[in-house]
């Protein structure tokens, strides 16, 4: 799988396992610990929910293992919009407006740094300040 599809994957994917799990918690019932953990574990939506999270875990393992984890961790954001998404096309949720207003900034964020470029940046006078607080300068004493 291509990496840029690797990255859409993993929201979708996040996306997919919360709307398999809601459906599942809609079906089950109350009948104590061990019914609810019985219907859980025989519930179709349930086990879809945990399918789509292994295969999520590999697809990510992927993905960390071709970006540093700043710049890839915060694509995981877009989840919480699509998410949002989902509550109100599917399962008719009410989306307010400081809902919309976080989404974008969510979307504006992750937008953000992944065009940070981290190579072209000065970092020396980070690695100066850097080396002086490992060496003890600026130490109160």
């Amino acid at each position: 799988m291509p990496m840029r599809l690797s990255w859409l994957a993993v929201p979708v994917l996040n996306t997919l396992f919360q709307f398999f799990v809601k459906h599942g918690a809609e079906g089950l019932g109350d009948a104590g610990v061990e019914g609810w953990l019985w219907q859980a574990l025989s519930s179709y939506w349930i086990l879809a929910a945990v399918a789509v999270e292994i295969a999520c875990f590999f697809i990510w393992m992927n993905v960390l293992a071709e970006l540093d984890l700043s710049r890839a961790f915060p694509l995981s954001g877009i989840s919480y919009v699509l998410i949002i998404a989902t509550g109100w096309f599917v399962f008719g949720e009410k989306v307010v407006a400081l809902q919309v207003i976080g989404s974008g900034l969510i979307l504006a964020g992750v937008w953000l740094i992944a065009s940070a470029n981290v190579e072209t940046e000065d970092h020396g006078d980070w690695h100066a300040k850097r080396d002086g607080l490992q060496s003890g300068a600026g130490k109160d004493g």
